[in-house]
């Protein structure tokens, strides 16, 4: 569904104020305690951003691809860790209920989750899988009405809060790759189930990620997303979406960085002058700037797109690639601008600069957006179609 233009721009300029007088303030706060406030996640559950692309009729926005990439755009514009809050019910938490959940998986979870009541997260990657989906070792055994699950999954986002989990685990040992992959609907105070303290990572404090074990964990058979076999179907399926929504997020992230280098650069005095005057200054600030704006519209025209029926797999890989490729560079630059100040946390410089080196990993590394892209146009070729 799209919205008339006044409620959409309404609903940007909401998500905008909240960011900016809500999330911008505290990001120190964040980094230095390793966690959002409780206070703050409950705003977003009363702006509805948990349920931002759960359809209307579960209680969510019902946001069509083009609207949910300005609202990540502008959570773009603060610390990551914020977006995290509400990342996996927006996304890979949410989406593969919604896009193979049947009506009685539907009508249960989603308006938990659209509300914020419920957390969720994705539970795919393991010690030995991770770029290589099809390498999970999760084992789902069928036992009568339910399947046994026994594995380990790794650095799974928001699972030390979560309430529900989507896993994939193989149902048929002897089948190799994703083919023998199924996909799970798991509530986390199930017997067996158990979560890891959270990592000590690099950036995004206050985003925590964390181990999840299963260990004899008793499933029913109704819980599970799709038929058997069908669960590498349904962890790809929900990858368009969701690359297109990080590189929005990467995106948003540059524009932040370089509003502050290109303030901080016309204030800041060398030589007798701003160190906006001079060139190679402005190359660095002139740089960033352009590849932010062509990262806008590439998001954007893929999102356009995908809300008209059009196969975007390439475009959003484009789209992943770029954007968080290009928010690295734009974050060293910002720390080049910055000198030895963006070296120094209290300027909060460096603490972007970590933030978003997870970007170019998380949801696909570049490595495999190149690998998607690079098959997909040598498939075009094939069939005549480039």
């Amino acid at each position: 569904m799209a919205y008339d233009q006044e409620t959409r721009d309404a609903l940007i300029e909401m998500v905008r104020k909240f960011v900016n007088e809500q999330c911008k303030p505290i990001e120190a706060q964040v980094a230095e305690e390793d966690a959002v406030p409780q206070s703050v996640a409950d705003q977003m559950k009363e702006l509805g951003l948990f349920g931002i692309s759960i359809p209307e009729e579960y209680g969510g926005l019902g946001l069509n691809m083009e609207e949910e990439v300005l609202v990540a755009l502008e959570l773009g514009q603060t610390s990551p860790a914020f977006r995290s809050v509400v990342g996996t019910n927006i996304g890979i938490g949410s989406q593969g209920v919604v896009m193979w959940g049947n009506d009685e998986q539907k009508s249960t979870w989603l308006p938990k989750i659209a509300s914020g009541e419920v957390i969720t997260s994705f539970c795919l990657t393991e010690p030995e899988a991770g770029s290589d989906s099809g390498s999970v070792q999760t084992k789902a055994i069928r036992d009568g009405d339910h399947y046994v699950l026994n594995g380990t999954k790794r650095y799974i986002t928001n699972a030390n809060k979560a309430h529900l989990l989507t896993v994939m685990a193989r149902t048929d040992p002897d089948t190799p790759g994703g083919k023998g992959l199924s996909a799970f609907i798991v509530e986390t105070n199930t017997p067996g189930v158990s979560i890891g303290k959270p990592e000590k990572k690099m950036g995004q404090q206050g985003a925590h990620i964390c181990d999840v074990n299963f260990d004899n964990a008793r499933v029913p058979v109704g819980n599970r997303l799709g038929q058997e076999g069908e669960g590498f179907k349904v962890a790809m399926s929900v990858l368009d979406r969701g690359r297109l929504h990080i590189s929005a997020v990467c995106t948003g992230v540059a524009e932040r960085l370089i509003h502050e280098m290109t303030n901080y650069a016309v204030e800041r005095k060398q030589f007798g002058q701003p160190i906006a005057n001079h060139q190679l200054v402005q190359a660095m600030m002139a740089d960033s700037y352009a590849e932010a704006y062509a990262a806008r519209c590439m998001a954007l025209d893929a999102a356009k797109r995908r809300d008209v029926g059009e196969n975007v797999t390439l475009l959003a890989a484009s789209c992943k690639l770029f954007a968080s490729e290009m928010v690295g560079r734009v974050a060293d630059r910002a720390v080049q601008v910055f000198g030895g100040a963006g070296y120094v946390s209290d300027y909060g410089i460096e603490r972007f600069y970590r933030d978003v080196r997870i970007f170019r990993i998380y949801e696909g590394t570049s490595q495999i957006q190149q690998m998607v892209i690079g098959r997909g146009l040598a498939k075009l070729a094939k069939d005549g179609l480039i």
